[in-house]
């Protein structure tokens, strides 16, 4: 596992462990209501302990993991990426009135014509490997952004490797 990976994994799971602590802390101030109620999904498709939907968009993007990260100038889908890949579809084959959006992204060296092409190359392969784990064709489409749309704004390494990726974009799910 790269160092990179590595990082990335710790980073995920300290994001996740923030965001069910800050769950537990809202759900605390409330006093309980809707747990002592014993609702069950609540309001946004969060559940009475806090926890997320596993329907839901939210869901998908911390838990599941709604993006992959490229290598320079490749659109080969590394094991991490097929891994995420993975269970993307294992989400979207659980459900089924759910579709996608693949987003293809460069980062912002090359021209914009190769980073479209770069984009779409990336969001292809995704696409491709989620049909070849069941998913239907005509639930996924993909679009590129080449540069256009960078998550990290800096002229270095640390940013290019945030900015190399495909991001799935869950329709029609709640949102939390």
């Amino acid at each position: 596992m790269t160092r990179f990976n590595l990082v990335s994994r710790l980073i995920l799971a300290a994001t996740l462990s923030a965001a069910l602590a800050a769950c537990s802390s809202d759900e605390a101030a409330r006093g309980g209501a809707d747990a002592a109620a014993g609702a069950g999904a609540g309001a946004g498709g969060a559940t009475a302990a806090g926890q997320l939907d596993p329907g839901s968009i939210e869901y998908f993007r911390t838990a599941v993991g709604d993006t992959v990260w490229f290598d320079t100038d490749s659109a080969a889908l590394s094991a991490e990426a097929q891994e995420t890949l993975r269970r993307q579809a294992d989400w979207l084959l659980r459900n089924p009135g759910i579709n996608a959006v693949i987003e293809g992204h460069a980062d912002e060296r090359g021209t914009r014509d190769y980073n479209l092409a770069l984009g779409a190359r990336r969001a292809t392969a995704a696409r491709n490997f989620l049909i070849g784990e069941g998913v239907a064709p005509e639930r996924l489409t993909t679009v590129s952004y080449g540069k256009e749309r960078p998550v990290a704004l800096c002229s270095d390494e640390s940013c290019w490797r945030q900015n190399r990726r495909a991001v799935t974009v869950a329709a029609g799910a709640p949102l939390s």
